[in-house]
């Protein structure tokens, strides 16, 4: 067989980087929105003050690195720097425009995320927020008007800034609640609209960007294993309670996955993407698979962690698992003890070793043509769960010509990933429910807050100092993606 007729293809976006609207009709700051812009070079920064002494500074968010906010100060947004979240390409103001386009394009589904702070502005309020409410209808019916299926994302990249001031963000177990009570109220509100739902996106990222993934403001690794247990335990009531409101909604589980190649047959590289893989699959073996495995425990107690719990979260964990898994996959990592080996020959990359055999952009993101079909091949041997690849793209400085954009090497990007999870349907049997490339519509970066580094289907004239017009320019690839979707992958 080749992509099931009931396939969904279509694209993907994050409130944060693509919504704008940062303080309108009521919404409260995010942990997003006193995040700065950057670079390839230059990282990202949380601004803050400290209120005893009125001194203003900024700590950089380096994924992976140690984060540590100086003690005392707290998160804010300061008038002499720049925050993309803020405006970001205006789908706020934009979004019959843009859910048009994804109507030309085909679009059978589209990932969003709700702005947790549009609901409930402080995430601890006891009554949400009704205009932020209206907002999502508006989108929700828009979409509806198209027969485009929304996939929703209840927490993508930002928890609201209070719940991390108040609270130290996801480490305190009263986000459980809060958390529970904000997806009731909007499940509540759109499951005659949504079907689909993610609770956390990127929920690994707890371990290499603990502030981007659950507003912590102090990471020790004691706190970073407490927040994504309270993560776990409030993804499993929101499976839970959206259940009870409809037994047609589907709860599925979001990962950030990439296969990871070792660079030498040494035996103790193996071991090494042994243990990296145990980090990363870590999160869906609770999530998706419902327990923790017997080497994160045994991890905790070299480490000396001890998780508040109760006997009732693992209940709740084994009872509640992930309907689907899904996941984004951009490529591939190579990984080596032998790093001095690596410089030497040259192939040393940002993230372990270059691979010689793969294309490289000028953000370092390699072109791996197997690696969707070896991720979709791996989460399904080991969960045989429905799975969904979310977010799959590249980045590229993008340059508009003569009012057109001719972006050749995304299309090669994604007639390699297309085919990659072709084979693991026709080859392999993979149960795939659908694809959303990412950044369908230009947006922000995450990783570096540019909006140089494009990803979408469509241009938007915005640069990144926040100027430009915020014109919606289609580029080349919108009109191949338009085709692809028309013959359901079967040419490409």
């Amino acid at each position: 067989m080749s992509f099931p007729d009931n396939f969904l293809w279509g694209g993907a976006t994050a409130a944060n980087q693509y919504e704008g609207a940062y303080l309108e009709d009521g919404k409260g700051l995010n942990t997003s929105d006193v995040l700065t812009n950057g670079s390839h070079t230059e990282a990202r920064k949380v601004t803050w003050i400290d209120k005893r002494t009125n001194e203003k500074g900024y700590t950089p968010v380096l994924w992976g690195e140690k984060f540590e906010m100086p003690e005392g100060v707290t998160p804010a947004v300061l008038d002499d720097a720049y925050y993309p979240s803020h405006t970001a390409t205006d789908f706020y103001h934009h979004y019959k425009e843009d859910i048009a386009l994804m109507a030309e394009m085909g679009f059978k589904v589209y990932r969003l995320s709700i702005n947790w702070a549009r609901i409930f502005p402080n995430g601890d309020d006891e009554q949400p927020n009704e205009l932020g409410l209206e907002f999502y209808d508006k989108v929700f019916d828009e979409l509806k008007k198209y027969g485009i299926e929304p996939l929703v994302t209840l927490s993508h990249y930002e928890t609201p800034l209070n719940l991390s001031i108040k609270y130290g963000g996801w480490i305190d177990r009263k986000l459980i609640n809060y958390f529970e009570r904000y997806s009731k109220v909007v499940i509540d509100r759109y499951h005659d609209r949504v079907k689909y739902w993610l609770t956390f996106n990127e929920i690994n990222a707890m371990d290499l960007a603990p502030y981007i993934a659950g507003g912590v403001l102090n990471p020790t690794p004691q706190n970073r294993a407490q927040a994504a247990h309270n993560q776990f335990v409030a993804s499993a009531k929101v499976v839970k309670l959206a259940h009870k409101i409809d037994k047609e909604i589907k709860v599925g589980q979001m990962l950030a996955f990439q296969p990871l190649y070792s660079y030498t047959c040494d035996p103790v590289d193996q071991v090494k993407i042994m243990e990296l893989n145990q980090k990363m699959l870590f999160y869906s073996d609770v999530q998706t698979g419902g327990k923790y495995p017997e080497y994160r425990w045994k991890q905790y107690e070299r480490e000396g962690i001890i998780l508040e719990d109760s006997p009732e979260d693992y209940e709740i964990l084994a009872k509640y698992s992930a309907d689907f898994l899904s996941f984004s996959c951009y490529g591939s990592s190579v990984f080596t003890t032998h790093q001095k080996e690596a410089e030497n020959s040259g192939n040393l990359g940002a993230n372990g070793v270059k691979n010689p055999y793969l294309e490289t952009n000028a953000w370092g993101w390699a072109t791996d043509p197997e690696c969707l079909r070896i991720a979709l091949n791996t989460l399904w041997d080991r969960y045989h769960k429905p799975l969904w690849i979310v977010e799959n793209g590249i980045g590229w400085a993008d340059v508009l010509e003569d009012g057109k954009i001719h972006d050749d090497y995304r299309v090669k990007y994604l007639k390699a990933n297309i085919k990659s999870m072709k084979d693991a349907i026709e080859l392999d049997g993979v149960d795939l429910l659908g694809y959303t490339m990412w950044g369908c519509i230009d947006l922000v970066s995450a990783g570096t807050g540019e909006m140089r580094k494009r990803y979408g289907f469509v241009y938007i004239d915005r640069d990144d100092q926040g100027n430009g017009t915020l014109k919606r320019i289609p580029k080349d690839s919108f009109y191949w993606y338009k085709k692809v979707i028309q013959n359901n992958g079967s040419e490409f």
